[in-house]
């Protein structure tokens, strides 16, 4: 019994240290080092930091093997189960189908105007027999769906600046702090420095949760006490990251409702004194959306771009209840670039968007097939 306790203790990971509430910045890790057995990640990182070194770290880090595929990821949704199962009973198109596919459309929010378009195009396609049969239909639906997606299918390049800074903003819990662990999971592992700011200083969970992040990837982690002035320390976030030339910071923000206007005045003092030390700072204003939120995420993306100019989105928790469509209706409604998605729990989990892989996840691979 005392030999088994011992050997549990011995591998549990090491818990971050504590941020002393003092005015002036700290770092929950002083700098990248040498991982030990303590601090390496779990086999499912450590297997996919390995596959991201060297020249096409991100194309190797969409191919991991062993990592579920989007079909896998995305099939169980509400979405992708109410459209397989209009095309798995072998329909015949007729009025009655194209009705069934809108109404799927719709309640899977890609939108009511984005639906009837889509489906009026088929319908007028229908009427000139341009389909053989329901499985010509489902083809084009999928040309269709990706042609959609396509013009927002623009991956991050943060080899521009240095340091690159990534502004994360979005409201209570999309799951953004996770989403700037992952991230800075990435971004090591295609060998680049990384240093996070804990700029979520109204929530001590959110604090200690990056921090946690950062002693797993090594990465430095700057932070105040709590309820501390967020863009104080995200300003000395980017002070650390020019001294020691880090190649990319990302900073994390309060969680906030898109109504709230004294907390959206925030982010546009952020981005004030960032621009002190370079004016062109952020360089990438990411704003996380909750991919179950359905047609609200529209609102929020119109708050937010107004508050703080957002350029990129990232999609998360669409491995779950999400419905999917809502990434038709905002591509439709903004055009802004769907930078990442988050099908699932791991660090791998963070995908780039890739317009066909998303459809394939949505719609069966055949006719008949259960996809």
């Amino acid at each position: 019994m005392l030999n088994f306790w011992k050997k549990k203790a011995a591998t549990e990971e090491p818990q971050p240290a504590e941020v002393p509430p003092e005015a002036a910045a700290t770092e929950a890790v002083a700098a990248p080092v040498a991982p030990d057995a303590a601090s390496v990640p779990d086999a499912a990182d450590e297997a996919a930091a390995q596959l991201e070194t060297g020249t096409d770290a991100a194309s190797a880090h969409e191919a991991s093997p062993g990592r579920r595929s989007w079909r896998e990821r995305l099939s169980g949704s509400g979405f992708a189960r109410g459209l397989s199962t209009l095309f798995t009973r072998n329909p015949v198109l007729d009025d009655a189908f194209l009705d069934e596919l809108e109404t799927c459309l719709i309640t899977g929010d890609v939108g009511v105007t984005a639906a009837t378009d889509l489906v009026e195009d088929l319908r007028r396609r229908v009427g000139k027999r341009e389909f053989a049969d329901a499985g010509a239909l489902l083809e084009a639906l999928r040309a269709e769906l990706v042609r959609r997606l396509a013009p927002v299918e623009v991956p991050l390049d943060a080899s521009g600046r240095q340091p690159f800074v990534i502004l994360m903003v979005g409201v209570n819990g999309v799951g953004k702090t996770t989403t700037i662990g992952k991230l800075a999971s990435r971004f090591r592992g295609e060998g680049r420095s990384v240093v996070l700011a804990a700029g979520d200083t109204f929530r001590a969970a959110a604090v200690e949760q990056l921090q946690s992040w950062g002693a797993r990837h090594a990465v430095p982690v700057i932070a105040q006490g709590s309820g501390a002035d967020a863009a104080s320390v995200i300003f000395d976030a980017l002070q650390t990251a020019r001294s020691r030339d880090t190649e990319v910071m990302i900073a994390d923000t309060a969680g906030r409702l898109h109504t709230q206007s004294g907390l959206m005045d925030e982010l546009a003092k952020i981005r004030r004194v960032l621009g002190k030390l370079d004016p062109a700072a952020p360089h990438e204003v990411l704003l996380v959306i909750d991919g179950t939120t359905g047609q609200n995420a529209i609102h929020q993306v119109r708050q937010f771009r107004e508050a703080i100019g957002v350029t990129g989105l990232v999609v998360t928790k669409l491995d779950g209840t999400a419905k999917g469509g809502v990434v038709f209706a905002l591509a439709r409604e903004f055009g802004l670039p769907i930078r990442y998605v988050g099908l699932g729990e791991g660090a791998g989990d963070l995908r780039v968007f890739d317009a066909a892989a998303f459809v394939d996840g949505l719609l069966p691979a055949a006719l008949g097939g259960n996809g």
